[in-house]
């Protein structure tokens, strides 16, 4: 284990406060066995089960959006010196709809930071850079209006820059208001997923963990991705959120063989769930103490990624967001899941 960081300090408390502003404005706007803590467990054959399955272990660019928007390349470059192989992003791009856009820019001086999709360089100069550090990026992370409304423009930057996967990191609040709300936005990812196809791309869904508990008998979530296509809605797991949701990560897995195409890896400092249902950016605030570093907490990764080894996982990304000190922490993670 290293460091893990001081979330007592005055500077996580104005992080805090940023994360809570930043979610209620933009609504995260182009944002069993396996649960029980216990003993860290041992490393070695994460790294092996990975391997098997890809090409290397990524990174969200959420982690560390402050030293990106300073200095993609630099930040690329030590991401690279980690380990990372693979990136992936989080808009808003040049082609994102204006909502998504206007969003950001209300809370870019509050968060301190405004870089994003290619932060501040043209695509193909991000895209250059990449390559030559040998960084795939197989998923975009993306908001709701521009993969209902800007799929053209969209597939054809995923096509450039070699992205498989088009990523909705959350459904809005507005849009998922009750069991109505869930079933229509299973429609609605039908189309989208659709439309992806279509593009010669892959659409995909990012659980932030509400959703995950009953309603008048039903689960949401379960009920939105029972009415969907399996073959053009696919699924990105949080392993954080969805423990948080009071679900089990390998049971979903199980269930829904083949769907989940992406992971994110990240550790909780000790076991605990949403003070309610997960629907509202308060009570994700309030977990954010509790993420650390693969490897520095009490979830048991091995088990988690052995599941997901044999249920289609294909891309895993540590993904701490807006981690401080991202240059201890991330190489912390990596170092763990490389088994140094």
């Amino acid at each position: 284990m290293g460091m893990i960081p001081s979330w007592g300090s005055t500077r996580f408390n104005r992080q805090s406060m940023q994360r809570k502003e930043f979610l209620k404005l933009s609504g995260l706007a182009g944002f069993g066995a396996g649960l029980l803590p216990g003993p860290l467990y041992s490393n070695r054959n994460i790294i092996k089960l990975i391997s098997q399955m890809t090409d290397g272990i990524g990174i969200q660019l959420f982690s560390l959006p402050r030293l990106m928007e300073e200095n993609p390349g630099k930040s690329l470059e030590l991401l690279a010196e980690m380990g990372y192989s693979e990136i992936e992003l989080y808009g808003p791009y040049p082609f994102s709809a204006e909502s998504n856009k206007k969003s950001w820019k209300e809370i870019t001086t509050m968060l301190g930071f405004s870089g994003s999709g290619y932060f501040g360089v043209s695509e193909s100069e991000f895209l250059n850079h990449c390559r030559e550090l040998g960084l795939r990026i197989p998923s975009m992370h993306t908001d709701l209006d521009t993969l209902e409304n800007h799929m053209p423009a969209l597939g054809e930057a995923a096509r450039k820059l070699g992205a498989t996967y088009v990523t909705l990191p959350a459904i809005p609040p507005e849009r998922r208001k009750n069991l109505e709300d869930y079933q229509r936005m299973a429609d609605t990812f039908n189309s989208i997923g659709a439309a992806a196809l279509s593009e010669g791309i892959r659409f995909a869904y990012h659980n932030h963990g509400y959703g995950l508990q009953q309603t008048n008998g039903v689960i949401p979530f379960e009920l939105m991705l029972d009415a969907t296509d399996p073959k053009g809605v696919f699924l990105e797991m949080d392993i954080f959120w969805t423990i948080a949701g009071r679900a089990d990560p390998v049971a979903y897995l199980n269930k829904y063989k083949g769907r989940y195409k992406m992971m994110h890896l990240k550790d909780m400092l000790e076991l605990k769930y949403f003070s309610g249902d997960g629907g509202d950016p308060g009570q994700w605030v309030e977990l954010f103490p509790l993420m650390t570093s693969t490897g520095s907490g009490v979830l048991d990764l091995e088990a988690i990624v052995k599941v997901a080894s044999k249920t289609g996982v294909e891309h895993f990304f540590v993904e701490q967001d807006m981690v401080s000190d991202p240059e201890v922490a991330l190489k912390e993670s990596i170092d763990y899941l490389k088994d140094l």
